[in-house]
């Protein structure tokens, strides 16, 4: 008799994982993670977005901590952003590159006091960006003088697996923070910038929840995400979902976060990102600081050339939004033709649940990446007509 041994069960599920199924969630491989797809209709869900509140576990993402005197020097140099210019309580988007310019990741720095920082990448790519960190982390001390025999200026801690992540998306999602916290708090939350964030506690009957609360997000509306201990989060999730109860709240899964960000114009690690696109071509050159940052980073010399050399302007492809002229959406892969030829690739693409018609974005040839420009999408040999417009496809109104 054949001795066999069972396999090894890999994936992972978040903290919220119970209530999720307990609600019923279709589920679904992301990241290696068991993430809710949909709690039943994800147009239904996206719509609760953009009229009232989504509530969404994110706690497959990331969270490093980097803190101490040098945390700032050290994330200028690791990333591509100027991260020692934001202000406590403040946050940045940025890049994370390898030397050759390519993107491992897109990210989240929050700087919670002077020498804290939260940077929160990627599900999929978490656990990379958390050694990466690490490894440009001996690469930094090496260059300062002295550090090996100095006091420690620079810790790292992956906080990922003690970390739960919840949002609240949508036109109601202030009030139903304004639910959750104390009343001294509330002028705390309502004058919350955008990419701004806070640490407080939000109430119970029998005590409180730490967290630290970020007006952020991925769908194009107005929310808030709040990190929490794992041990807090299914406590955190009740006490939204009911506040949430008067003004439109549902959970929402993966699906409507996909069609929501798509709308958004906003970007997918491993559909527009990737380590083959440089930040020029995907639209975020703003994002590299190669003149208000001072010194050496990591990637800095070939992006540096990439821009010399015209990429995504006037060399290369750009990431550009599509819109469907016709009723048929363009998916990824599908390739993108000019007079038959074609010219570039789609990188996402469905149909717009709020804007009536198909919508895609793009890698094309950038002689044919102006606004206004008439493209066609080779939909499994039928070409149909798609326009280039300007990002995003969907901007809510203030």
């Amino acid at each position: 008799m054949t001795e066999t041994t069972a396999p090894v069960r890999t994936e992972k599920h978040t903290a919220l994982y119970d209530q999720h199924a307990a609600l019923g969630a279709s589920f679904t491989d992301f990241g290696g993670w068991q993430m809710p797809l949909k709690y039943g209709s994800e147009l239904a869900e996206h719509k609760a977005v953009r009229e009232a509140a989504g509530l969404f576990d994110l706690s497959h993402m990331g969270e490093v901590w980097a803190t101490g005197p040098d945390a700032a020097s050290f994330l200028d140099y690791a990333l591509v952003g100027k991260l020692s210019a934001i202000a406590v309580g403040k946050a940045k988007y940025s890049l994370i590159c390898r030397e050759d310019g390519g993107i491992i990741d897109d990210l989240i720095v929050y700087r919670v006091a002077e020498d804290d920082f939260l940077v929160v990448p990627n599900a999929g790519n978490a656990a990379t960006v958390a050694a990466e960190l690490e490894s440009r982390r001996t690469a930094f001390e090496a260059a300062q003088d002295g550090a090996a025999e100095s006091k420690p200026r620079l810790a790292l801690r992956d906080a990922s697996e003690e970390t739960s992540l919840v949002a609240v998306q949508g036109p109601n999602a202030e009030a139903i923070l304004l639910g959750v916290v104390r009343s001294e708090d509330a002028e705390a939350v309502t004058g919350l910038k955008y990419y701004s964030g806070i640490e407080l506690e939000v109430q119970l009957e029998d005590g409180a929840i730490p967290v630290l609360l970020a007006r952020t997000g991925y769908t194009g509306e107005d929310g808030f995400e709040l990190f929490v201990a794992n041990g807090r989060a299914a406590e955190l999730w009740a006490a939204l979902a009911a506040a949430g109860e008067g003004h439109g709240l549902i959970p929402c899964g993966l699906a409507a976060r996909d069609s929501l960000r798509l709308e958004a114009g906003m970007p997918l690690y491993g559909n527009e990102l990737s380590l083959a696109r440089t930040p020029f071509e995907a639209g975020l050159g703003p994002v590299v600081a190669l003149k208000t940052k001072e010194g050496e980073f990591v990637g800095r010399s070939a992006l540096a050339a990439a821009k010399e050399a015209g990429a995504g302007t006037t060399t290369g492809q750009r990431l550009v939004g599509l819109k469907g002229l016709g009723r048929r959406a363009a998916r990824a892969h599908y390739p993108v033709l000019k007079d038959g030829v074609q010219v570039g690739e789609v990188t996402s693409g469905q149909p717009s649940p709020t804007l009536g018609y198909p919508v895609a974005l793009a890698y094309v040839d950038v002689e044919h990446s102006a606004v206004g420009t008439r493209l066609d999408a080779d939909l499994r040999g039928k070409a149909e007509p798609f326009e280039v417009v300007e990002l995003p496809f969907y901007k809510r109104q203030k």
